[in-house]
């Protein structure tokens, strides 16, 4: 039933949806979650295919009425006995026949519409019925309900639920199934005389054929209205009763289909305002379509519309706000707008889509008007008015226009405006019981009238005005209904954003009638119209009521305008409004200011460049530039020159000075300063020349410095916010980059092709050490050369270079390729639709194509400063992956401490609104008035030419005024303009001023080419005429052209920078820093090229106006951007102007890149109430720059009056008493002369005269430094970029023979902006809350606004929301290269290896980037390096035996041999250098100790870094594609998967079972045994000895590891090399969980919950013990299993959790043995190999050390002595061995000593090392002793880790055993005071080790029988230490050992009772002296069971 096209309910589409609504909540806590069901609802995007038909298309062809399909066959039901059966009535016998009812009142409910219905039996009539909207589809046939719901407007019967049920009802009497596709034709409506007639036939999608034939021919995203077939008659798209009340018997042209882009209907319902709008004008996160409010599915009966007016909850819905944006076109509109003939495909721009007449007349956007109708264009039209004509379409069709159609323009941007405006989203029509309406054509076209009568004059009409004219006024009618899609607001938010606005496009003084009342007809609007017009005299001009039809109006118009009547009036507005007839209008520009702009704005920019290149080359221009030549009555100007060219030896006329500039200053009173037009001729002349001052060696200027390449702190802060987001796509769980497996970087950063862009960046990366930092160069300095192959200029050259790329990381996958694309807005021209001759869309070629795409070591930068164009619906970066440029202030809190504030386009304008008089940013009247006059007598040529070359004669003009060659009776000054004076002037008069004659630049910013050249040339005409050739330079910017200066002023830099290099020349503008220079620059726009600190004047009067989008403007504007001292520019009282851009802690504005570039456009100068800032300095507190800040002749008067000017500003001119910002003017004054309200801070001679003369001479000149700490620096000095420089200011009495150099003073302001008039006023304007206007444009030439309904850009917007706002409500346009990227709102749609990095233009991108590119490249070298400890071997015997037992070669060790090497007792591990060293009887100790505590071991042990081999093990951070099985990602087994099973054991020493823990993972279940599958654990499966395989290490290894489940090296899946493995950790209880959630696939063994507390030793020995009780087990197994028992593999590894790298000694190397990396299989299995390695008890291998075997002649590979770290150990020959499991200090070497004592041997494989990897956190090693009350750590000295029994104490909270171990290493002078660092006395330890301090020596004796000892002989020992002494321990036994008279006893035990026991089995009272206060216990509570010693002295 019904249509099938919507509503299906797709898997797919359900988890795309589910996908997106989940993300949109995690975007932001502020977003209300988009319903996922209501969003799957509708189906409302359709993906349309390359034939112009989308996916459904086939469905809707079976419910289309012209279907090929056969018709259904069909029963229809029988009608109820006694209905009417009559065709045209309904069953009730009601007629419904339109003829009949059409002036019957209707009563049609809410929400429903009145629909025609087509009767097969009634071909000519149709019925009338009730239908509820939301079941029928929109006017782009789409979003309709599945189903019906109608009435019956006969009966009145209500409810139908099915349309087979209604047409029965109606009597349709169909023969095929009912689908109301196929009956339900057209929309009703009531005329003006309120009969009901036949509107536009209802768009069912696939209804009409032609217009599918239409979509399906014409190219995609072009189906324009203008290539609609002209027969094709089009109605208005939506007829709400009550919106359009005029007659729609004239088809219209609106119902057009709308836009197809990117093969999607996008049209306002896709792109609707947010419902889910958190805050006003804070768009939501990118999304797709919003949900409509509609009826469930038809199946759903408890529906009606009357029960759903109210079915959105009004906390789900919200209206945009209402602030002003001023936009261009709609996407909407684009289709309308008329594809110029000669533009390449879809490279028009929607503010000047219009055609020419010749265009539109072959394929019209209207049905072409029957011929009589047609328009005759008069012959001779633009020679007679000196115009051409701009027609803009309105309503209705255009009459065909004839004749001299060449000379009008016709232009379909107002139709689109009108379209666009009326086509209401979706969401807004079917809400309430009174739909919202959009606004009627009457009033579109009073609107119209009402915002060209308030332009003015010179005005040119904006669309984006207009349109949001049209949106203010359409929310002001419907107030009360938009307000109910809103969230509950605060009444301030509210009445902020709806209430009323002052648009630029509406006075307020004109009230617009209220829609919700009686609604505006067409009757009326005529003569509204003209009332509106009256206002303005003859500016608008209405024709209405006298004219019938469009062609009567426009002929009428010609006519006028040939008769000359209309010579004042810039606009006619044509309206017809006649009986039965939709309103038609149209609108004639006859302006000529404004027909001129508008035709200019209608070519593209390159179009238009070329135009100006037609005109030159043809001599068109020759006329003009002859006129302006001419003075009039003060001659010609050729003439002038040619009297004035001089003999070059000849001395310039500006030495001709009479006086000195410094006796010109003394001269002049106060009130001379005031006037800067009577000083604007005096200029430099009296300056001396170049020549006669040349640069001696004395001449040099001490001021001047220039350091460009200091990386400043917020550049680092943001390098490290980009390898944080890199971190973060490594780190997330899409493994789509996978930084663990790169070793090195490299990169290749794209520019535009712009040469001195390429240079300046080549010279920015040789500069800032990066290539250094790459590794692959390993000399000092790296040459310029080197440093060109990392950069490419994104022209022809970079297809090959790329394709390089490309290759070189196929074969390199551990390399990470960075590719920078910076100016990353310049080229986002799709490759499809660019020439190859064009250069552009090579990026998207490039960037975009699938081999980099897929790359995964590949990573693209994207570097811009307006990144706009990138954020769109289609846009390939993540909104998570763009990195805006931080704010350098928060609250008022510098939070990077720069010297350098950045100055911006927000400042710029600030300046413009602060008081100042002479703001930074100004336009040039006089200028602007000549332009205009020239352009009204050259109305042919391009108002480029004209403004440039009348610009340039300025400049000439006043060249030849200042140089004093020409008589001042010319009055020269009148033919140019006071701007250009002050800037000439300034240019020659400030190299004169110093010594080095450092002077600024003035740019000169002139587009095209052609006229560029021409500038040049004539510029430097006059320059050698006028003989200046040595004053100033003239360069010619050209992108394509390396930079060219003279060899004079080439060497001038050179002797400035101190560059010895005689080939040397500079390459970039940066380099022309204090050249005194007029710099053209052209091209279409900037290409990146940074600018000097010495611009001091930016003329900006010839730019193009035509091209108004944020990014053109922002980017003309970002020229000036600069930095000054941060001293200078408090960060408090922004100002109201702040840029939207600026305005929080994230904003930005602009591009380009430069390391001299400041910060953050937020802080705007101080309005004119500011006082000056006082930033008091205390000498202590100054930087050294400052220090040298001030000049050693500047007094102390000076400095006071700098400090504080005042005082003496008050006397020289009234002004308030609070002082203008310091640089918030720029003032026309030479700048030899004091400009006292501008630079307060700067010291002049004509303020010291001003003071008391007798305070000027009791200064003396010799207190150089004599600042009080309450002043201030010099503002000249206080601002240089780099280095500080002293502000020479002149003595009070003599004056400085060097004047205080220009370019000092110069580079502590920003420069000033010179902007043409229109675009002023433009840049300046702000809408009522304070955001500029031009921001709020279309932010880019290549994208379009999805919708005219969108919210308004808010002020408060960080950049993460514009850029969310961006994404929403633009989108790509055809020749976009993300066009091609087409499914919205998917997240996989986002390239994951892809950045943003935006920022203010000059601010430092590139510096941050090329730090980034350094600190990413330094951290991948970090992670494939470990810091692993380097320590020498301690305790080392120099005269060590020279006895070779094993020949150095030998593989393995012989078992007879290693029976007779002697066992060393000394303990060599340097980590144990802090503990009681062994007596070993040949050893002879070092004389000095080391008295380092263990607690300070991590802070004093030596490291190395050492770079990972292939070998190393990793921790968790580590993971690569071949670590990912063996880490738990495996296919074969669900991640997380793994059992836990319970393994019980019993031990004599544990005294009850022992259950254990594993956690076997369901992939490491078959290296154990099981009762049955799934059941009992049994055993650990063990290798038989006789077992041998490649691929297999037969030992299982055990790592005890607490508090590393991150740093734990617990991956050894390449330290394995691809073995197979058993790799067991052993975690505590209370860690399991956190181990298991990072090791996933790991087996674990849990100890038990009483081991929670216990040491390393508690592990060890539970390990051993259930190794060994593992091996009874599957000997028994392989028993009953037939196999031989003792033939079990008996070892297990011991390793420590810090092992990373395993080595083995190369003894063929070429300077002696060497060692290199091996695996860990290696090493095992060469271990495992061992003959008779059974009969060894323990193994192991060498700790590393840098300095291996240097000082060893001999080289002995196997060893006897303690081992540590890594072992092997025999469970079954070590059985009757344990690991002491209370011990929590030196337990291996406790282990090893008893170990060697019961006979074992114990071998060290010296071929073998292992490196230790330093984790500075966690492990066994760390303690905490804190107090048994708090859990807070306290500090307890160890000597109150003990006291006496039952005495009142402090416990502590703290294992026993653990206090007496420290107890015992720390006081043991105290305690064993004759055993203090004597070694030949030292302490018997019987069967035990304990460290008793590095002082002390121990010798360990064992009491078992049959134990190996060292001979006690003759041994007098100072101490015996007996702790729980078992039954071995005897009287008899003691009494061996002879001791020193006084030695000191220490007998420890468990508790009080075994203490004195022991003392009594012994019979140690006989020998030893005890007293009752010689008994101590270890600070513990009784239920912690302290443990128990008494002392004792020998007798």
């Amino acid at each position: 039933m019904g249509n099938s096209y919507a509503g299906q309910l797709r898997t797919t589409r359900f988890e795309e949806v589910l996908h997106n609504s989940i993300e949109a909540s995690l975007r932001s806590n502020t977003i209300v979650p988009r319903p996922v069901f209501s969003q799957l609802y509708l189906e409302t995007e359709q993906t349309l295919a390359q034939d112009g038909r989308t996916e459904n298309d086939d469905e809707d062809d079976e419910d289309g009425s012209e279907s090929n399909s056969p018709p259904t066959s069909y029963q229809m039901k029988l009608p109820p006995e006694g209905c009417c059966t009559t065709d045209g009535f309904c069953q009730a016998g009601k007629d419904l026949r339109l003829s009949s009812i059409a002036s019957d009142p209707l009563d049609v409910p809410p929400g429903l519409m009145l629909v025609g219905v087509k009767s097969p039996s009634l071909p000519d009539n149709l019925l009338v019925c009730a239908v509820d909207r939301r079941f029928l589809p929109d006017e782009r046939g789409l979003n309709a309900l599945l189903g019906f719901s109608g009435n019956c407007m006969g009966c009145g019967e209500k409810g139908f639920r099915y349309f087979t049920e209604f047409s029965n009802h109606i009597n349709l009497k169909l023969s095929t199934q009912p689908k109301k596709q196929k009956y339900l034709k057209y929309h009703l409506y009531r005329n003006n005389q309120g009969i009901l007639v036949k509107g536009a036939p209802i768009c069912w999608r696939g209804n009409d054929s032609r217009m599918r034939q239409i979509r399906s021919i014409l190219p995609e995203g072009h189906l324009t209205s203008d290539e609609q077939p002209p027969n094709l008659a089009l109605t208005q798209p939506s007829h709400i009763p009550g919106c359009h009340t005029g007659s729609h018997a004239e088809p219209q042209a609106a119902d057009v289909p709308h836009t197809l882009i990117n093969g999607n209907h996008a049209v306002p319902s896709t792109a609707q305002p947010p419902l889910n709008q958190a805050a006003p004008g804070r768009p939501s996160a990118p999304a797709g379509p919003h949900p409509n409010a509609g009826p469930p599915k038809k199946r759903h009966k408890g529906w009606s519309p009357e029960s759903s007016a109210n079915s959105v909850p009004e906390s789900a819905v919200k209206s945009p706000p209402s602030s002003l944006a001023l936009s261009t076109l709609s996407v909407s509109s684009v289709i309308t707008n008329g594809a110029r003939s000669g533009t390449n495909k879809g490279r028009e721009m929607l503010n000047r889509e219009t055609a020419s007449v010749q265009s539109s007349s072959q394929g019209s956007s209207t049905p072409l008007a029957p011929p009589e109708l047609s328009v005759t264009v008069p012959d001779q039209l633009l020679n007679h008015c000196r115009l051409q004509p701009v027609i803009f379409k309105g309503h209705g069709p255009l009459p065909h226009l004839t004749g001299n159609v060449t000379e009008v323009l016709v232009s379909s941007l107002l139709q689109s405006c009108y379209l666009s405006s009326q086509t209401l989203p979706r969401v807004y029509q079917h809400y309430g019981p009174s739909p919202i309406q959009p606004l009627s054509t009457e009033m579109q076209i009073l609107l119209t009238v009402y915002y060209l009568v308030q332009l003015g004059s010179e005005q040119v009409p904006l669309i984006q005005d207009l349109e949001q004219i049209f949106m203010r006024s359409w929310r002001e009618s419907h107030l009360s209904e938009i307000r109910q899609f809103q969230q509950a607001q605060t009444p301030g938010t509210q009445g902020r954003h709806y209430g009323i606005e002052t648009l630029p496009g509406l006075p307020q003084h004109l009230s617009l009638p209220p829609q919700s009342q009686q609604p505006l007809t067409p009757s009326q609007l005529p003569w509204l119209a003209q009332l509106a017009a009256s206002s303005c005299g003859e500016g608008v001009v209405v024709f209405g009521e006298e004219v019938r039809s469009l062609a009567q109006g426009l002929q009428k118009t010609f006519s006028r305008l040939m008769d000359g009547r209309l010579k004042n009036t810039n606009y006619v507005v044509i309206i017809v409004t006649s009986p039965g007839q939709e309103t038609q209008s149209c609108v004639v520009v006859t302006g000529k200011h404004q027909c001129r702009a508008l035709a200019e704005s209608m070519f593209t920019p390159s179009e238009g460049l070329k135009e100006i290149n037609l005109q030159l080359s043809t001599g068109v221009a020759q006329e003009l530039i002859h006129y302006c030549n001419s003075l009039g009555q003060d001659g010609d100007m050729d003439s002038l020159l040619d009297s004035a060219s001089v003999d070059p030896n000849e001395a310039s006329p500006l030495s001709s000075s009479q006086e000195s500039p410094g006796e010109r200053k003394h001269s002049q009173s106060p009130k001379e300063t005031q006037s800067p037009k009577d000083l604007h001729m005096q200029g430099s002349k009296d300056a001396p020349s170049p020549k006669e001052t040349a640069p001696s060696p004395k001449d040099k200027c001490s001021e001047y410095s220039v350091e460009w390449h200091e990386v400043r702190p917020i550049q680092l802060a943001v390098a490290r916010k980009l390898l944080s987001h890199v971190c973060a796509i490594a780190d997330s769980s899409t493994q789509n980059l996978d930084l663990g497996s790169f070793d090195r970087i490299s990169f290749l950063i794209l520019v535009p092709p712009s040469e001195v862009a390429y240079q300046q960046t080549v010279l920015q990366l040789w500069s800032s050490g990066v290539l250094r930092e790459l590794g692959g160069l390993e000399q000092e300095c790296v040459s310029q050369q080197d440093a060109e192959r990392y950069v490419v200029k994104m022209d022809q050259s970079a297809k090959a270079r790329i394709d390089n790329l490309l290759q070189e990381a196929h074969r390199k996958s551990y390399t990470l390729y960075i590719l920078v694309h910076d100016h990353a807005h310049w080229d986002i021209c799709s490759s499809s639709c660019s020439r190859s001759d064009s250069g552009l869309g090579l990026v998207d070629q490039l960037l975009n194509s699938r081999q980099v795409k897929d790359a995964a070591n590949i990573l693209i930068l994207h570097v811009t400063s307006f990144p706009f164009a990138l954020q769109t619906q289609c846009t390939r970066i993540s909104p998570y992956n763009e990195i805006h440029w931080p704010s350098a202030f928060s609250n008022d809190v510098d939070l990077y401490h720069e010297r350098m504030r950045y100055f911006g386009v927000s400042e710029l304008l600030e300046s413009t609104r602060s008081g100042s008089s002479l703001p930074l940013m100004r336009s040039d009247s006089s200028f602007e008035s000549m332009a205009s006059t020239l352009e009204e007598r050259f109305p042919k040529l391009h108002s480029a030419v004209i403004r440039t070359i009348v610009l340039i004669q300025h400049y000439c003009v006043a060249l030849m005024a200042v140089s004093g060659r020409i008589s001042s009776s010319h009055n020269l000054h009148k033919h140019t303009s006071v701007e250009t004076m002050e800037i000439v002037q300034s240019l020659l008069t400030a190299a004169q001023q110093c010594p080095a004659h450092h002077g600024h630049m003035v740019l000169l910013r002139i587009p095209s080419l052609a006229l560029a050249a021409w500038a040049h040339r004539r510029l430097s005409t006059v320059r050698k005429q006028l003989g200046l050739e040595e004053n100033f330079e003239i360069i010619l910017g050209n992108p394509s052209q390396a930079l060219t200066i003279g060899r004079t002023f080439t060497d001038q830099i050179k002797t400035w920078l101190k560059i010895q290099d005689a080939e040397w020349v500079p390459h970039t503008y940066l380099e022309l820093e204090a050249l005194p220079c007029i710099l053209i620059l052209s091209g279409a726009e900037p290409l990146g090229e940074s600018l000097p600190r010495s611009l001091k004047y930016c003329d900006l009067r010839v730019i193009n106006c035509s091209y108004l989008h944020r990014t053109t403007l922002e980017q003309e504007l970002g020229l000036a951007a600069y930095l000054v001292k941060a001293e200078s520019r408090p960060p408090h009282n922004p100002g109201p102007g702040s840029d939207v851009i600026e305005s929080d802690a994230e904003k930005l504005s602009s591009t380009d890149n430069e390391e001299e570039e400041g910060q953050e456009n937020r802080d705007s100068p101080l309005p004119s109430s500011q006082p000056p800032p006082s930033c008091p300095e205390s000498g202590g507190a100054e930087p050294p720059s400052a220090r040298s800040a001030v000049s050693p002749n500047v007094p102390k008067g000076t400095s006071d009056t700098i400090q504080s000017p005042s005082k003496s500003q008050t006397q020289l001119q009234p002004q308030p008493s609070s002082q203008p910002y310091p640089y918030a003017r720029t003032s026309p004054l030479p700048q030899h002369q004091p400009v006292v309200q501008s630079y307060p801070q700067i010291q002049t001679t004509s303020q010291l005269q001003s003071q008391p003369q007798s305070q000027i001479q009791s200064q003396p000149n010799a207190q150089p430094h004599t600042q009080t700490p309450t002043q201030l620096q010099p503002l000249s000095q206080s601002q240089i970029p780099s280095k500080s420089t002293s502000s020479s200011s002149s003595s009070p009495r003599t004056p400085s023979p060097h004047p205080s150099c220009s370019w000092v003073r110069g580079v502590s302001r920003p420069p000033s902006v010179l902007l043409p008039r229109a675009l002023y006023d433009i840049i300046t304007a702000s809408d009522s809350s304070g955001l500029p206007r031009f921001s709020s444009f279309l932010p880019h030439i290549s994208v379009a606004w999805a919708s005219s309904f969108r919210p308004l850009l808010s002020k408060m917007m960080t950049c993460t929301e514009q850029s969310l706002y961006y994404r929403q409500w633009t989108v790509p346009r055809s020749y976009h290269m993300d066009s091609s990227n087409r499914t919205e709102g998917r997240s996989d749609n986002f390239h994951p290896r892809r950045l943003l990095l935006s920022g203010p233009p000059q601010v430092g991108k590139t510096g941050a980037y090329l730090h980034f590119l350094g600190i990413l490249s330094r951290m991948l070298i970090r992670l494939m390096e470990v810091d692993i400890y380097d320590e020498e071997d301690i305790n080392c015997n120099v005269q060590a035996e020279g006895v070779q037992y094993h020949p150095a070669n030998a593989r393995w060790p012989a078992t007879d041999i290693m029976k007779t090497m002697p066992f060393d007792y000394i303990i060599h591990d340097a980590k144990y250098d802090d503990i009681s060293v062994v007596y070993c009887p040949g050893f002879k100790p070092s004389v000095e100790g080391n008295p380092v505590r263990q607690e300070d071991v991590y802070l004093r042990r030596r490291t190395s870094r050492i770079k990972l081999s292939k070998y190393a093990a990793y921790n968790t951070y580590h993971h690569c594609e071949q670590c990912h099985q063996y880490l738990g990602f495996s296919p074969r087994y669900q991640i997380y998967e793994s059992t836990l099973h319970a393994f019980t054991f019993t031990h004599l020493l544990l005294g009850e079972d022992i259950q254990l823990y594993f956690i076997i993972p369901k992939s490491k279940e078959h290296y154990f045994s099981f009762s049955q599958p799934g059941g009992q654990l049994e055993s650990m499966r063990l290798p038989l000895t006789s077992e041998w395989s490649p691929d297999c290490i037969k030992s299982p290894i055990f790592t005890p590891t607490t508090g590393h489940h991150e740093h734990g090296l617990f991956n050894l899946y390449h330290a394995m090399d691809g073995a197979s493995h058993l790799h067991i950790l052993v975690v505590k209880e209370y860690e399991m969980a956190v181990y298991k959630k990072y090791w996933p696939n790991h087996i674990m063994l849990v100890l038990p919950t009483v081991f929670n507390g216990a040491g390393i030793g508690a592990a060890h020995f539970l390990i051993k013990e259930l190794s060994y009780h593992n091996l009874e087990l599957e000997r028994s197994r392989r028993l009953e299993g037939g196999g031989p028992a003792g033939d079990v593999w008996p070892f297990i590894i011991l390793a420590d959790d810090s092992c990373v790298m395993w080595n083995a000694v190369d003894l063929d190397g070429r300077s002696g043995p060497m060692e290199q990396a091996v695996s860990l299989k290696h090493v095992l299995q060469h271990m495992e190999a061992c003959p008779d390695l059974a009969q060894y008890g323990l193994c192991g291998i060498r700790k590393w050390s840098s300095r291996g075997h240097a000082g060893n002649k001999q080289w002995e590979p196997f060893s006897r002595g303690h081992l540590h770290d890594f072992l092997l150990l025999n469970v079954d020959r070590s059985q009757n061995v344990q690991y002491d499991q209370n011990r929590f200090t030196c337990h291996d070497v406790d282990f090893t000593l008893r170990l060697h004592s019961a006979g074992l041997l114990v071998c060290r494989f010296n071929s073998f090392s292992v490196m230790k990897k330093q984790i500075a956190i966690g492990g066994y090693r760390t303690f905490i002793i804190k107090t048994k009350m708090t859990d807070v750590p306290t500090s307890v000295g160890p000597s109150q880790y003990i006291c006496a029994p039952d005495s009142k104490h402090l416990f502590l909270a703290t294992p026993a055993q653990l206090l007496l171990e420290k107890y015992l290493q720390h006081t043991s002078q105290k305690l064993f005071p004759l055993s203090t660092k004597n070694y030949s006395h030292p302490v018997l330890s019987v069967d035990c080790y304990l460290n008793l301090g590095p002082e002390v020596t121990v010798c360990f004796v064992s009491s078992r029988p049959h134990s190996v000892n060292i001979s006690t002989t003759g041994l007098l020992f100072s101490g015996l230490l007996l702790c729980f002494a078992d039954a071995f321990v005897t009287s008899g036994f003691l009494k061996k050992f002879t001791f020193l008279k006084g030695a000191t006893l220490c007998v420890i035990s468990a508790d009080r009772s075994s203490l004195r026991q022991t003392v009594g089995r012994l019979e140690l009272e006989e020998q030893w002296r005890f007293r009752l206060s010689d008994e101590f216990q270890t600070a513990n509570a009784k239920e912690d069971r302290p443990l128990f010693f008494l002392t004792g002295k020998h007798i």
